[in-house]
């Protein structure tokens, strides 16, 4: 995250857009203040095997590093989003107890996180998991505060999302052309993409007021940035569908 600065005062900014900084610890929050930031974003893991690894302290440690994090961004007038990691599935410890993840989104909520997203890490959840795990948080976290952060490793991270939304949750992480992954997690994928959700969400007659096109559009962009192919699923069939289109167009 060292050049997290040079891209938050490099990037236009847009209304109505939020652009929150990660900030894993104090010096953080002070780099986030120093480039103007509203919004930070704090993690932490639900087993002591991955804060260990990720940020080399115990979970208890990691939750008391949080709220002096939390305490210190409110105090600066900065709201602040949670992140509780591994929620379903740890790559060191294996299926995570529901009620561990809950205590911890409570912490977090309790200690001034306006929202808590709850991440499946490796993705190894599926729907059932998924329900489970939500059980336990909604008994101590309101779902107006809740979201879901699905990694893709095993495909399921659709169905994931729509048993949250089936629970009333309505906000969704994702990343353009499924980018991402975890150090830490080894094999584990990105993100579910953003093309992906919206065209389910499109199906599901939700308004996202997000341009399909033009998210298909920007997955292209990145992935051919980085000479990989896209992760999404729907951009990938879209981009096919609409150069076969300009082929016919172009004989007409």
């Amino acid at each position: 995250m060292g050049d997290n600065k040079q891209v938050f005062t490099s990037i236009t900014k847009k209304p109505g857009v939020g652009y929150p900084v990660l900030t894993p610890n104090l010096r953080g929050v002070e780099g986030a203040l120093a480039s103007g930031a509203e919004e930070v974003a704090m993690f932490t893991a639900v087993t002591d095997s991955f804060n260990q690894k990720n940020t080399n302290c115990s979970t208890e440690e990691a939750i008391r590093r949080a709220a002096d994090v939390i305490k210190h961004a409110l105090d600066n007038n900065l709201r602040v989003r949670g992140y509780v990691s591994c929620v379903l599935g740890c790559p060191y410890e294996g299926p995570v107890d529901p009620v561990k993840v809950a205590d911890m989104a409570q912490r977090l909520y309790e200690a001034g996180c306006y929202e808590i997203s709850l991440g499946d890490t490796i993705g190894v959840g599926t729907a059932g998991s998924t329900a489970r795990m939500l059980d336990e948080v909604l008994k101590v976290v309101p779902v107006e505060a809740l979201a879901v952060h699905c990694h893709d490793t095993y495909g399921q991270a659709l169905a994931n999302i729509l048993k949250s939304l089936e629970y009333g949750i309505r906000v969704v992480d994702s990343s353009v052309a499924g980018l991402g992954g975890c150090p830490y997690a080894p094999g584990a994928k990105g993100n579910v993409a953003t093309e992906d959700v919206v065209y389910m969400l499109n199906g599901l007659g939700y308004k996202t007021n997000a341009d399909l096109n033009e998210l298909v559009n920007i997955g292209n962009w990145i992935s051919d940035k980085l000479g990989r192919e896209t992760n999404s699923r729907a951009g990938a069939a879209l981009t096919v569908a609409s150069r076969r289109k300009a082929a016919l167009d172009s004989k007409l």
